[in-house]
C-alpha cells in the first residue's frame, strides 16, 4: 500500500526508527504503516545502504529511452533543414531518406518536435477567432421584420468570367427583393444594391446574414463597414452561427431553386446574366405558388415598409450620462490624455461610454453595444469575447 502523501517522508523515519527499536515483528511493524512487506523491505534496503539520504524518492524515469531518435539522424535533418530553410518536415524527411536508406526515420509530426529546441522551425501565429453571440432568437411576424441576405456561391459565365449573385429576401412573405449581379463580393460594388432596395422598399428592422465579407469582419462586434452603415440607418445585424446556414434555412431554399432555374446553363455575360435574374425574381414573387404560404404567392404576402430610406444619415444621439468620444482616422479614441483602440470600421463616427461599474464602461456605437471599456487597463474588450468566455465558462 502507499504512503500516506502528505507525511511521506515522515512516516518512512518514523518506519525506520521503529524498525531499529525492534518493538515489533517485521509483519506488525507493516501492518501499522499500512504498507506491504514487499514496501518495507524496500525502503530498509535503501536505508542500510545509504542512509537517510536512501529515503528520498527517486526520479521513475527510465535510464535509456529505446526508441529514442539518434543524434545523427536529428543532425542530418537539421543540415536538410538549414540548407532549405522553407522546407517542411516531409521534404526534409525525403531527402534523408534517399541519402541513408537504410536509417529508420521518425514520422513527419515527430520532426518538428525534435528541431524545435533547434529554432530551426518558426512558430506560426494562431489564428484569431471571434467570438460569436450565437444562435440568433429573433423571430419574423410580419414583413420587414427580417431581411435575409447572402452570396450565393459564385459560378463562371460563358465569357469566363465570374458571377457573384447578392440576393435579399424578406424571411415572413419570402419576397425575393433582389438577386443582383455582381463581379465581387467588395462593399463597393454591394453597397448601391442595398440603396437602391431601401429607396424601393424601405427599411427592415434586422438584417440576417452570415458572418462573410462584406456582412462582417473580426473587428469589434464583428461589425464591417456594410453592416455599420446599416446600423446607422437603424437597421440591426442579425448574424447567423458560424457554418450553420440552416439557420437562415428559408434564404438557402430559395437559393437552390435560383440554382436550377436561373444558372443552369449560365449566360454568356453579367447583363445577360441579370435578364435571368429579372426573369426568376418576376416568376418566383408574383407567379410561383409556394407551399410555405398555403400555395400563395410571396408578392401576395409582402408589403413595404413604412419605414422610408433616408437619404441623409443622422448623427447618433447619445444620453446625457454617456461620455462621447470621436474614433479618429486612426481608428481610435482619446481618453483623458491617452490613445485607446476601437476599431478603423468606426473611423470617423461617434460612439458613447456608460459606466457601470468603478473604471468600467459599456462601450455603444448607436443602439448596439460593442464591448466593455477598461478604464485601468485602457482597452476595449469585445462584447462577443466576453459572452463566448461566459459561454464556456457555463459549459
Amino acid at each position: 500500500m502507499p504512503w500516506n502523501e502528505t507525511v511521506t517522508m515522515d512516516q518512512k523515519t518514523q518506519f525506520i526508527a521503529d524498525y531499529l527499536k525492534e518493538l515489533f515483528s517485521f509483519t506488525e511493524l507493516c501492518e501499522r504503516y499500512g504498507i506491504s512487506r514487499k514496501t518495507g523491505y524496500k525502503w530498509v534496503d535503501r536505508y542500510l545502504r545509504d542512509g537517510p539520504e536512501g529515503l528520498n524518492d527517486r526520479k521513475r524515469a527510465p535510464h535509456q529511452i529505446p526508441h529514442k531518435t539518434s543524434q545523427k539522424i536529428i543532425d542530418a535533418l537539421l543540415e536538410e533543414r538549414r540548407k532549405h530553410p522553407t522546407w517542411g518536415a516531409g521534404k526534409l524527411l525525403k531527402k534523408v531518406q534517399d541519402r541513408h536508406p537504410s536509417w529508420k526515420l521518425p514520422v513527419r509530426s515527430t520532426v518538428y518536435s525534435l528541431l524545435e529546441p533547434y529554432g530551426v522551425f518558426q512558430k506560426r501565429r494562431k489564428r484569431r477567432f471571434p467570438g460569436h453571440p450565437g444562435k440568433s432568437q429573433i423571430q419574423a411576424y410580419k414583413p420587414n421584420d427580417i431581411w435575409c441576405c447572402d452570396f450565393k456561391g459564385q459560378f463562371r459565365m460563358g465569357n469566363g468570367k465570374y458571377c457573384y449573385p447578392l440576393t435579399i429576401t424578406d424571411q415572413d412573405s419570402r419576397f425575393l427583393l433582389a438577386c443582383q449581379s455582381l463581379p465581387s463580393v467588395a462593399k463597393v460594388g454591394v453597397k448601391p444594391v442595398y440603396t437602391r432596395v431601401f429607396r424601393e422598399y424601405g427599411l427592415p428592422k434586422y438584417m440576417r446574414s452570415d458572418n462573410g465579407i462584406p456582412f462582417a469582419s473580426t473587428a469589434i462586434a464583428r461589425l464591417s463597414e456594410l453592416s455599420a452603415w446599416w446600423i446607422q440607418l437603424g437597421i440591426l445585424p442579425d448574424l447567423i452561427e458560424p457554418g450553420k446556414p440552416q439557420q437562415n434555412g428559408r434564404h438557402e431554399r430559395m437559393h437552390r431553386t435560383l440554382k436550377a432555374e436561373a444558372t443552369r446553363p449560365a449566360a454568356h455575360s453579367s447583363p445577360a446574366q441579370q435578364r435571368k435574374f429579372n426573369a426568376f425574381i418576376q416568376e418566383f414573387n408574383y407567379e410561383r405558388p409556394h407551399e410555405a404560404l398555403d400555395q400563395q404567392t410571396p408578392a401576395s404576402q409582402y408589403e413595404p415598409s413604412t419605414r422610408e430610406f433616408p437619404e441623409k444619415l443622422k448623427p447618433f444621439e447619445y444620453p446625457n450620462r454617456f461620455e462621447v468620444r470621436y474614433v479618429s482616422g486612426n481608428g481610435g479614441i482619446r481618453w483623458k490624455n491617452n490613445w485607446v483602440c476601437v476599431s478603423h470600421i468606426l473611423q470617423g463616427q461617434y460612439i458613447g461610454f456608460e459606466e457601470v461599474d468603478f473604471k468600467r464602461w459599456d462601450v455603444f456605437y448607436g443602439p448596439v453595444r460593442i464591448g466593455r471599456f477598461h478604464e485601468d487597463k485602457l482597452r476595449i474588450e469585445d462584447v462577443y469575447g466576453r459572452l463566448k468566455r461566459k459561454a464556456n465558462k457555463h459549459k
